[in-house]
């Protein structure tokens, strides 16, 4: 291309590119076990997430999806990713989660298994990113003030 010359825009179309790039296709990460690893976080929660082929078997600290997330709308939020790339109950998944309340943890463990399939299968990417599901939701409880009840909230004002 260093010997072209290129006069008007033209002659752009005209150019050939010296070797034809295929399409860059991201390859799975995957541990010596098979799995994919990733770590998903939301709120003061942090979940390590393992995912791998199986039969859709998911386990919470050591113990079943069920028992430890006992509201169906945080059992739905764990399905969610799933549900999203039609994948449910193809795989198996192990995590451990600390910190935070129960909302949070399942909102961390959503975020782990998201990120753990664009790993496991790129493919997958552009529709968990259109769902946002890949993407850390950073809100999280303000601090309280000083000469204040709570982080806004005054004390109760009295004229007398």
């Amino acid at each position: 291309m260093a010997e072209e010359t290129l006069n008007s825009l033209s002659d752009l179309g005209d150019v050939t590119p010296a070797a034809e790039e295929s399409a860059i296709v991201a390859e799975p990460k995957l541990d010596a076990q098979g799995r994919a690893y990733a770590t998903g976080k939301r709120k003061g929660a942090i979940a390590r997430v393992w995912l791998k082929p199986g039969t859709g078997v998911i386990t919470v600290n050591g113990r079943e999806e069920a028992v430890y997330f006992a509201r169906p709308v945080l059992r739905m939020m764990l399905a969610q990713p799933f549900e999203t790339v039609e994948r449910t109950g193809q795989f198996d998944i192990v995590c451990t989660v600390k910190g935070g309340g129960l909302s949070g943890q399942a909102g961390a463990v959503r975020h782990g298994v998201s990120k753990a399939l664009t790993y496991f299968e790129p493919g997958l990417r552009p529709a968990l990113k259109a769902r946002g599901f890949l993407t850390r939701d950073a809100r999280v409880v303000e601090r309280k003030k000083y000469g204040k009840r709570k982080a806004r909230r005054s004390f109760q004002f009295s004229k007398r």
